[in-house]
């Protein structure tokens, strides 16, 4: 690839690829609008369907990522070529006047010299074409140029493991937003032991539906409120996977060879008696261990067993506040 819109490319293609069950919830978003049209069984079918397509995408946030990052590709990249002033307009227009010939029709009623005429006005008003073509390349040469440098620069911090440098990196390759859509808000930070740390607010109780959706025998759908321990599974699993779509993302997007990922939501503090934003999941993950994993085979719960973590958890009950893992004890 060349240098030209590396990171703009790096993000489509990272958007691009998105998950079948992504495509399927746009393919049902369409459908809602012909809902009220249909019969009652088509409605009770196109419902569970939409609920399965949700429990999909929360369970399968990890299961993809954007196009690695090569910064040291990018950091090498010749930078564009200045445009030469061109003539081609003019020298087109002198070539039409100086092979002019007239014919017939000219020399009989005296028309060689006006058409001698037209044909300088055009040379004219080609070096004007040619002004402002030049004008029009060397500002996109510009705007070329300040793209690349600022692409080059970005890429040389990266790589010499500037902490502002890996944060807009992050921003500008802008890896989560189907993350966010689903209920997840995610900030990042560096402190002085240079370990990117992420926290995530999952908003796991609202983003997982409190009620089980199926059809019956007859084809008439069933509504029934969902198990308060199956609830906890699935927002275990959803927590789980999301954190480990953002570790996948650091490491495809910057050159870490490990990153602390913490879930935050909000839990009962029950010697207040308010909801209160606490960590349940704070995990450090390594790029070694992720890279053995097939992400669209593991059970993402399961999978935390591989790091070092806290969580606290039970079917029953869900998630417990942990507290946060240290950078520190990293270094």
């Amino acid at each position: 690839m060349g240098w030209k819109g590396t990171l703009r490319s790096m993000q489509a293609a990272s958007r691009a690829a998105e998950r079948n069950s992504q495509r399927r919830q746009r393919e049902l978003q369409k459908q809602e609008k012909e809902y009220a049209k249909m019969q009652a069984l088509e409605q009770a079918a196109y419902e569970v369907e939409v609920y399965e397509n949700r429990v999909e995408l929360l369970l399968s946030v990890h299961k993809e990522c954007g196009t690695p990052v090569d910064w040291q590709k990018i950091a090498s990249m010749p930078e564009p070529s200045k445009p030469e002033p061109s003539r081609s307009a003019e020298l087109k227009a002198i070539t039409k006047l100086s092979s002019y010939k007239p014919g017939f029709i000219a020399r009989l009623f005296g028309l060689e010299t006006k058409q001698r005429a037209k044909l300088q006005q055009l040379v004219e008003a080609a070096k004007e074409q040619d002004k402002k073509d030049n004008v029009q390349s060397e500002n996109q040469w510009q705007t070329d140029y300040q793209e690349w440098s600022s692409e080059v620069e970005l890429a040389e911090r990266v790589l010499n493991s500037n902490p502002s440098a890996k944060l807009e990196a992050i921003k500008k390759l802008d890896r989560f937003s189907d993350i966010s859509e689903l209920g997840s808000e995610l900030q990042f930070s560096i402190g002085d032991t240079g370990i990117i740390e992420c926290s995530i607010s999952v908003h796991g109780r609202k983003a997982i539906p409190n009620e089980t959706k199926s059809l019956l025998q007859s084809g008439k759908l069933s509504v029934k409120k969902m198990p308060v321990s199956k609830f906890n599974e699935l927002e275990q699993d959803y927590v789980c996977s999301c954190v480990l779509r953002v570790a996948n993302e650091l490491f495809s997007s910057l050159p870490e060879t490990m990153v602390i990922i913490t879930a935050e939501d909000l839990l009962l503090n029950t010697s207040t008696g308010h909801m209160e934003k606490a960590p349940i999941l704070s995990v450090s993950i390594s790029r070694d261990t992720l890279y053995q994993f097939n992400l669209y085979n593991i059970d993402p719960s399961d999978a935390m067993a591989n790091f070092v973590h806290s969580m606290a958890f039970k079917k029953t009950a869900g998630f417990a506040p942990v507290e946060r893992l240290d950078p520190a004890q990293f270094t």
